[in-house]
């Protein structure tokens, strides 16, 4: 591993620097948090699920102009207007483009025509398979220590099962922090790591402060998963929220949804009909009940009520398990620069054989 960069397949297929990914967190990765992990040579990603199509593009333009370094942008491929926002990374000249569900084969084949490079998140070996077939260029990998919607299989299974299954670079997300992390992933064969929680909890985050001291104060035991927000597991700080969520019953869960709905569809604009519309889009096959597609709705809003508005009182905290053993803030660049340092010392450390 020398000094300056180290290559892999990853690093090589984007024209990053080091093979680190900061994650397009929803309310979090926007363009100063995006073009900071860029400068700092790992892959930034846009997080565009909550922008309308002229915020997507100005956010672009935003970080190209604080960076000339390669990021990307990340869209749900279940969205309506999806191929809209691929034709705006296309005509942008975005150089990734990552989904947190599998895109179609059209789609890839779209991106791909245009020089985009693609690289679906997933959770299971089948969905790596799938995609690599379709074409994907990469995959991120996130196991159950991940943050949001995650999981059951460790990354420490679920990472060396899928590099073993794909023949493209896989990525591992999920638990990663430091760069003794980086290196035990490269030694089950990825080709770098993601992280959210870490770059959410660096000081070129635009998270407000006293959101960022919840996370810092967390133990590994105060990040837990629910299906009580949304009907789908979901890994995030424990919060009086949460513990009202899942100790209420049907009937209360839904009189406390209905007064939640309220006050965030003024936030939201959305009238009562696209917010349950929303929600049945989002239950993906899961028995969910009205509560809770009413939560499934308002989850953006929850999100941005703790990211953007710092009410940790009516908003819910994404996190990965690493939020329990994350004790600074650091910039972006310094974040990089000791986890390539920590990552090097630990390669020289280790024993050869003979």
């Amino acid at each position: 591993m020398s000094e300056a960069t180290v290559e892999t397949a990853f690093t090589k297929l984007v024209g990053v620097r080091h093979p680190l990914v900061q994650t397009g967190m929803g309310w979090v990765a926007g363009p100063r948090l995006v073009s900071a992990s860029a400068n700092a040579g790992a892959l930034g990603i846009l997080a565009s699920a909550t922008m309308t199509l002229d915020q997507l593009r100005s956010a672009v333009r935003e970080v190209k102009s604080r960076t000339d370094e390669p990021f990307g942008v990340n869209l749900r491929a279940d969205a309506g207007d999806a191929r809209d926002r691929v034709r705006v990374i296309i005509d942008e000249g975005v150089r990734v483009a990552s989904f947190a569900l599998a895109p179609s084969r059209d789609l890839i084949a779209e991106l791909k025509d245009a020089g985009v490079v693609v690289i679906p998140s997933i959770g299971a070996r089948r969905h790596a398979e799938k995609v690599a077939a379709w074409g994907a260029d990469a995959v991120i990998v996130q196991g159950g220590e991940g943050g949001g919607h995650t999981g059951d299989v460790a990354t420490t299974v679920l990472l060396p099962q899928v590099v073993d299954a794909v023949d493209i670079p896989v990525i591992g997300a999920g638990g990663f922090h430091d760069g003794r992390g980086l290196v035990a992933a490269l030694a089950y064969g990825a080709a770098g790591v993601a992280m959210g929680t870490r770059f959410l909890l660096t000081s070129d985050s635009t998270v407000p402060d006293a959101v960022k001291a919840r996370y810092l104060a967390a133990t590994v035991k105060d990040v837990t998963v629910t299906t009580a927000v949304d009907g789908l597991p979901h890994r995030m700080l424990r919060t009086d929220l949460v513990d009202s969520l899942e100790r209420a019953g049907r009937t209360r869960a839904l009189a406390q949804a209905v007064r939640r709905a309220a006050g965030f569809r003024k936030l939201s604009g959305l009238s009562w009909p696209q917010m349950v519309r929303d929600g049945l889009a989002m239950k993906h096959g899961k028995d969910l009940s009205w509560s809770q597609v009413l939560l499934a709705a308002n989850t953006p809003m929850l999100l941005k009520a703790s990211m953007v508005e710092g009410r940790t009182d009516l908003g819910v905290m994404a996190s990965g398990q690493v939020a329990g053993v994350i004790e600074d803030l650091p910039s972006c660049e310094e974040l990089v620069t000791r986890v390539m340092s920590e990552a090097r010392h630990v390669l020289g450390t280790l024993p050869t054989p003979g």
